[in-house]
């Protein structure tokens, strides 16, 4: 914030492209006072929730069916690496034409983004379970299901969590890059509305609120849920 000042006092750029921290907060204040920013808000969380938690049911049933059937790995995890290498962003122009420029549009980018990140994590976290436990499991008579849901699936969280974790913030970035195209509200075209309008001050609060909110539900959350998962599954 001091170096912000500093910079937009020395005059490197004109107000109307650096604006100050004044500025930038007295636009966050009043967005948030007529509601238009926490409107914006909800409305890019309502896509990003929807599209998080189908990428993360996808991803979960793909991974494990991956990490058990060989023949499946071979042919559709390929694919699956293959898809990831693609950036989200790359999906819009397809997305656009199978469901127009609507809601339905941007949730698909967010499932693409987040979805095979979620697949290999758990693939990677079911495969990486030691045989050494799953063979005493089995002689404990852990067969099948019980095995998974007993053994496989406790020594497998440290791994889904991570996936859980990378998957969200591929699902923020994809939600983002979605709705700059995107239409209706939301973050993404607000930030649309300030460039088309030559608004710095509206540009840098949005950019301010992708930040705060991407990485606060990150450290409010997920590493909380990785701590505590770790803890009751006695993995620290």
């Amino acid at each position: 914030m001091i170096v912000w000042e500093v910079v937009y006092r020395l005059g490197f750029w004109p107000p109307f492209l650096l604006p100050s921290p004044y500025q930038v907060g007295l636009t966050l204040w009043y967005g948030v006072a007529d509601f238009s920013l926490v409107i914006a808000v909800l409305a890019s969380f309502q896509r990003l929730i929807i599209g998080y938690v189908l990428a993360v049911v996808l991803g979960t049933l793909l991974g494990v069916a991956l990490a058990k059937v060989r023949w499946l790995d071979d042919t559709v995890g390929f694919l699956i690496l293959s898809v990831q290498t693609v950036p989200s962003i790359v999906w819009l122009p397809l997305a656009l034409l199978w469901f127009g420029l609507n809601d339905k549009a941007v949730i698909f980018v967010v499932v693409i983004g987040a979805l095979c990140t979620m697949v290999i994590s758990v693939k990677t976290a079911i495969q990486g379970v030691s045989p050494l436990l799953i063979r005493v499991a089995r002689t404990l008579s852990y067969r099948n299901i019980r095995l998974f849901f007993k053994v496989c699936l406790p020594a497998g969280l440290p791994g889904i969590i991570t996936g859980l974790r990378l998957a969200w913030a591929f699902a923020w970035r994809s939600l983002m890059a979605g709705e700059l195209i995107g239409s209706g509200s939301g973050l993404g075209q607000v930030l649309m509305t300030g460039r088309n309008l030559g608004d710095m001050s509206l540009i840098i609060a949005v950019m301010i609120i992708i930040s705060v909110l991407g990485s606060g539900i990150e450290l409010l959350l997920f590493q909380r849920l990785e701590a505590n998962v770790l803890k009751k599954w006695g993995h620290t």
